[in-house]
């Protein structure tokens, strides 16, 4: 644990911690057990990658963005960038975790795969025996190619876990969603998404988005509605909402530094805001988050 102790470092600027152990690398491939992680992974942190684990023995709780999850092995673990998350795994469990930046492998995928949130924000997925063996055989090759030194070896391993993703997204959304890339809605839904997930702290109407994919906004909110089951507006005020109970929670701003930092006009206006889509005001909301986790 080593690696990871090196890099884990604190962010005083979000006061949450950025457990980036693949020291700056696109792909990251690791076994983890609980004797090694007590004290370091049950540390609040996020990532700016995807992160998939899969747990091949023994049990872990995971808090996810506010969502618990108690999870016996054999079970897939399934996190998007940015979601704050720490794990509490019993002395003799074991997992394998494989770690990717957007730029390593979206661009491989984007002609197969439409909706990266589909297969990555499901959290924690159990198993069956049948299923962990599709798992397992796909990270043994790419484990070999990680550990090895051929010819290449980057665009194999790309090629390997662009597989490994569709496998994962069909153990966790079977009815497929997720899958139709051949779209020019889909394709738009997915890049509206993506702008979301850079753009939100400072561009909240749905005009901003329509603006940097050359449509209307009525036609980005059909298209996103149609697909998504949720207008433009939702997702990004869903998005800024997540941010900001993150913010509440794991940080020690005040109500008015947070709403500064999401871009609100006041602090008056935040509390609305976050009262209208939540149902608490924002100190509420942090009594009582926090009581409940802490």
């Amino acid at each position: 644990m080593e690696v990871l102790e090196r890099v884990v470092t604190r962010n005083s600027d979000v006061q949450v911690y950025n457990c980036d152990y693949a020291e700056g690398a696109n792909f990251f491939m690791g076994e983890w057990n609980g004797y090694e992680c007590a004290g370091d992974l049950n540390i609040p942190h996020r990532h700016n990658g995807y992160s998939i684990d899969i747990l091949i023995k023994g049990r872990i709780t995971q808090i996810i963005d506010f969502k618990k999850y108690e999870m016996e092995a054999p079970a897939l673990m399934l996190m998007e960038p940015n979601q704050v998350h720490q794990h509490e795994m019993d002395p003799d469990a074991e997992l394998i975790n494989l770690y990717f930046t957007n730029d390593f492998l979206v661009p491989e995928m984007q002609g197969v795969v439409s909706c990266w949130r589909c297969v990555f924000s499901s959290g924690m997925v159990p198993l069956n025996q049948e299923q962990l063996e599709e798992v397992l055989s796909y990270a043994d090759l790419i484990r070999k190619e990680y550990n090895g030194d051929k010819l290449r070896k980057d665009a194999i391993i790309r090629n390997l876990l662009n597989a490994f993703v569709i496998a994962c997204g069909r153990i966790s959304e079977p009815s497929g969603n997720w899958m139709n890339a051949e779209s020019s809605q889909y394709n738009m839904a997915r890049q509206f998404k993506m702008l979301v997930d850079q753009h939100f702290h400072e561009k909240a109407q749905v005009s901003d988005y329509a603006e940097m994919l050359y449509v209307s906004p009525g036609h980005l909110n059909d298209t996103v509605k149609a697909l998504l089951g949720r207008n433009a507006k939702f997702i990004i005020d869903e998005k800024r909402i997540m941010e900001a109970k993150r913010l509440l929670y794991w940080g020690e701003h005040s109500i008015k530094q947070i709403a500064a930092q999401l871009n609100f006009e006041d602090d008056a206006y935040f509390n609305r805001f976050f009262k209208k889509h939540s149902g608490f005001t924002p100190a509420s909301f942090q009594k009582s988050i926090r009581e409940k986790y802490n």
